[in-house]
């Protein structure tokens, strides 16, 4: 089992959306959808965790190298709606992770608008399109 993934601009503000389990067989692919977000936005990254059904450790592990990588491009990253377990695997090597109970709670910390700029989204992703903004991978 893999993922899927959504990734939306806001201004100044970056949504990516999994899907599916976040395991070992899945980090290369969430890896790949941190360099799309590292290449076409800008600000803060909130990870929406709200249709993943469930994350391994190595999957943890993953976000936390997320978060690493995005600082290091001056970016942060924060959760929303983690998994039903509500752990991250202990690792003092990455900068704090805020997380929120939802992706509204996330955008209203950001005091955002709700407009989009821009999707991009795996060919299976489950949820919803915005068919007017481009950007279908």
């Amino acid at each position: 089992m893999t993922i899927e993934w959504r990734y939306t601009t806001h201004q100044n503000l970056g949504v990516l959306s999994l899907a599916g389990f976040l395991g070992a067989d899945a980090v290369h692919r969430f890896s790949g959808a941190i360099h799309w977000v590292l290449a076409r936005g800008t600000g803060p990254v909130i990870l929406d965790l709200t249709e993943l059904r469930g994350w391994s450790a190595g999957g943890q592990l993953a976000v936390a190298q997320a978060s690493r990588e995005l600082t290091a491009e001056g970016r942060s990253l924060e959760l929303a709606a983690i998994p039903a377990d509500g752990s991250l695997v202990p690792d003092t090597t990455h900068p704090p992770i805020p997380v929120h109970t939802d992706l509204p709670t996330a955008l209203a910390a950001h005091r955002h608008t709700g407009e989009q700029v821009r999707e991009w989204c795996s060919d299976d992703w489950p949820g919803p399109h915005n068919t007017a903004v481009p950007g279908r991978i």
